[in-house]
């Protein structure tokens, strides 16, 4: 278990390192068309290669959850549909026409908002565009959805794995009806199996569920009764997410409870520590903050041969350097650059129908940015990186050692000549040890409401 006095020690607002530079310090707002593209050549110029991800956002649901800090349209009105997806397929277009080569699609992700709103039939008509109507091999293309278990039907599930869909992600959060109520997500276990077990009598290789810590109402009972349903279906990869309450960024979805019913820090670590050892006893490792997997898994495997990767679709045996994200709210990230759309879908609707691409802001990446990045994203998939024996970062090498060294003397990471490595009883804290790397942070004040509590 956790050091009660580590957690109230480093337990404070900081980011979860999607991306770096993370978003709240991005300098480009407008970012224009022409130094996205620069960033795209780049790209194609420094890495020599023509695959790519997709991550593609349909951000429709049919009720809220209020625990939820996704992009998201609610409403009951299916007419949204079709407008939407021909706004991707024109986007898609648009990317072709500027990307410098002939993308081969490598990984796709569907993701929400909630997939499973649209029709299966209307999801294919999709993929068929963006593949060209080619035959997919799930053997060479990593192709997965995010699915709601209360709307996700059988044709969701035929139709998609025909096409070459292998992978799904069950939005499970916890069974206690209680706690449902609170966040206003419903589902029983039954309906979780019944999805869970024809997805795997179809053949889907790699089932994941994705659970979440810290939840109101949440108790420890209640955690590990999740957790012990979940092994009873024993899906291949396990998300044990932290409950990040940021009403102030989300605006009142997160307000469908009193703030006396999340529970505080130290409780909430225990049912974190607690879901950790039952899912560890049950057979599964730590593959990556917040991340648990199979050992036979190609992602538990591809994290002890250090070649996972980590993009703005979560962690990867894909490691593509480009990323193209589709639909509103949407980030692309061709390692030297960012770019997101816009994240009203009228307005995103509305500049693609122009034909120009919808992105609002973004980020193009320096050379100590760059360097930062390569050493955090380390970090995040490896727990260790190594500095490069750069002589015009000298001085911020040494920053960043001596930002480290709280972090040495409490055994949270460990340093030996140029390598930093992040011991097992610091990986709870792994974004605290980011942050000693995050040349933004040295430089700018944090406040409460930037970002969630670490651990």
């Amino acid at each position: 278990m956790l050091n009660n006095s580590l957690v109230d020690k480093y337990n404070r607002p900081g980011p979860r390192y999607t991306s770096y530079p993370t978003v709240p310090f991005w300098t480009r707002e407008p970012l224009e068309k022409s130094d996205w593209t620069k960033t795209l050549y780049k790209n194609n110029k420094h890495f020599d290669s023509k695959d790519i991800s997709i991550y593609i956002h349909l951000p429709f649901c049919e009720s809220l959850c209020t625990f939820c800090g996704c992009h998201k349209r609610i409403t009951k009105n299916h007419n949204v549909e079709n407008p939407y997806l021909e706004a991707l397929e024109k986007e898609w277009t648009i990317y072709k026409k500027i990307l410098p080569f002939d993308a081969n699609i490598k990984e796709l992700h569907f993701g929400g908002g909630t997939p499973t709103f649209f029709p299966a039939e209307k999801l294919v008509r999709l993929l068929q565009f963006l593949f060209e109507s080619k035959q997919v091999d799930p053997k060479k293309h990593d192709l997965s959805f995010e699915a709601h278990p209360n709307n996700t039907t059988s044709e969701h599930l035929q139709q998609l794995f025909t096409f070459g869909f292998r992978r799904l992600s069950l939005g499970i959060q916890d069974y206690s009806p209680v706690v449902q109520k609170a966040i206003h997500r419903f589902q029983t276990f039954e309906q979780v199996k019944k999805v869970h077990d024809e997805a795997r009598n179809l053949g889907y290789t790699s089932i994941s569920h994705d659970l979440v810590f810290g939840l109101p109402k949440q108790t420890l009972t209640d955690i590990l009764d999740t957790v012990e349903k979940t092994l009873m279906l024993q899906p291949d990869r396990i998300s044990l997410y932290s409950y990040a309450h940021v009403p102030w960024i989300k605006g009142n979805g997160q307000r469908g409870f009193d703030e006396n019913d999340l529970p505080d820090g130290e409780t909430k670590r225990e049912l974190y520590e607690k879901a950790k050892m039952m899912l560890e006893i049950g057979g599964y490792i730590e593959i990556g903050m917040d991340h648990f997997a199979k050992k036979t898994d190609e992602m538990a495997i591809a994290f002890q041969e250090k070649r996972s990767h980590r993009n703005f679709m979560g962690y990867t045996t894909k490691n593509t350097s480009l990323l193209i994200g589709l639909g509103a709210s949407a980030i692309s990230d061709s390692w030297f650059g960012f770019a997101q759309n816009e994240k009203s879908i009228e307005k995103y609707q509305e500049r693609i129908a122009e034909g120009e691409l919808a992105i609002y802001r973004g980020h193009v990446l320096d050379e100590r940015d760059l360097l930062v990045r390569g050493y955090i994203h380390d970090l995040m998939c490896h727990f260790e990186t190594e500095f490069q024996q750069k002589p015009a970062f000298e001085n911020m090498h040494q920053e960043i050692l001596d930002e480290l060294q709280e972090l040495i003397e409490d055994e949270l990471v460990v340093v030996a000549n140029q390598k930093i490595s992040v011991t097992q009883k610091g990986v709870p804290f792994v974004r605290n040890i980011c942050m000693a790397f995050d040349q933004n942070l040295h430089s700018n004040q944090i406040t409460e409401k930037l970002f969630s509590k670490t651990i």
